[in-house]
């Protein structure tokens, strides 16, 4: 490890730093194993790993990671054959040495959204929650944060962030295969988390949400995003087996009621500041992404209800404190 990443491990408590250790180490034999799961993406990679960018744009809507005339024409064609190798492309947009990258999300959209909120980076350690591929990390890079913690659980965003960083050389951010219920080995670790997509795939979120409050310094600021059904009431919907066609969606609630579950677990100056409901526009098949997308999971009679019956999606942004 690097002189910064030690660095940063030396802000979590000594009883948890040799328990992380010991799960950081677990996760990468784990993951270094010769498996068809894991050389599908760990070979692609290597055949690129010469390969590094000169410039690197993380503050447009798209991630640019080299320009074209950087590399030959045959490492270009390598390169897309590579990007190709991790599909499906589930965030973007990214663009990578001149090939463009259009993924299932239009993620530059919920970036914009969270911007007017965003509290200051600079200097801070932040962690994102649920980081897939990295790009929201990517974004975040462009306000200079100390340093980036990814926790993603999944192989496929985990080689796919290492890919795309591989090429970018961005030393602060790094990916590493946790999830939100790895937190509890950070006790107030981080000045900012972001928690984006991640709460309704969670079978207790106050027990997710009481982790992330836990995480945080005092001082520090949650921004949270979560899929929400329509309405007024506290209340959340529990799908009797999927939810817009997605078999580990648990609580589904309303923005008061997630309001509730974030003061009721401790956090303070509680925000509300965006909602919106979802779209084909902002989620939908791409060239890098040809499997069902959201006009798939929305019944064609009545887009207001999924093709379960219940509630269409709606997305919401929340601001919290911890103080």
């Amino acid at each position: 490890m690097s002189t910064m990443e030690l660095n940063w491990l030396n802000h979590v408590p000594a009883a948890e730093q040799a328990e992380l250790r010991r799960v950081l180490a677990d996760k990468a034999a784990w993951v270094g194993q010769e498996k068809k799961g894991f050389l599908r993406y760990r070979e692609p990679m290597a055949a690129v790993a010469h390969l590094r960018a000169s410039t690197c744009d993380c503050t447009g809507d798209v991630v640019r990671i080299g320009a074209a005339e950087e590399i030959s024409a045959q490492e270009r064609g390598l390169v897309r054959q590579t990007l190709q190798a991790f599909m499906p492309w589930r965030k973007g947009p990214f663009a990578v040495f001149g090939t463009e990258v259009d993924a299932e999300w239009r993620s530059e959209r919920k970036w914009n959204r969270l911007l007017p909120e965003l509290p200051n980076l600079q200097g801070a350690v932040v962690a994102d929650i649920g980081s897939n591929n990295g790009y929201y990390m990517f974004r975040m890079a462009a306000h200079r944060p100390a340093f980036v913690l990814g926790f993603e659980p999944f192989v496929q965003h985990y080689y796919c962030f290492n890919l795309l960083n591989g090429f970018a050389g961005l030393k602060e951010l790094r990916t590493e295969l946790l999830g939100i219920e790895h937190l509890a080995l950070f006790p107030q670790c981080f000045d900012v988390i972001f928690c984006l997509g991640v709460l309704y795939h969670r079978p207790s979120p106050m027990d997710a949400l009481k982790d992330l409050l836990t995480a945080l310094k005092p001082g520090g600021t949650l921004l949270l995003e979560s899929q929400a059904i329509p309405g007024e009431e506290s209340i959340a919907l529990f799908p009797e087996k999927t939810y817009a066609k997605v078999p580990g969606t648990w609580f589904v609630p309303t923005a008061n009621c997630l309001k509730n579950w974030l003061e009721r677990t401790g956090f303070q100056q509680v925000q509300f500041f965006c909602r919106h409901a979802m779209s084909g526009r902002e989620q939908r098949r791409t060239e890098w992404m040809c499997f069902e997308s959201y006009q798939d999971f929305i019944d064609k009679q009545d887009p207001s209800r999924t093709i379960e019956g219940y509630p269409a999606p709606w997305r919401v942004f929340f601001k919290a404190r911890k103080i």
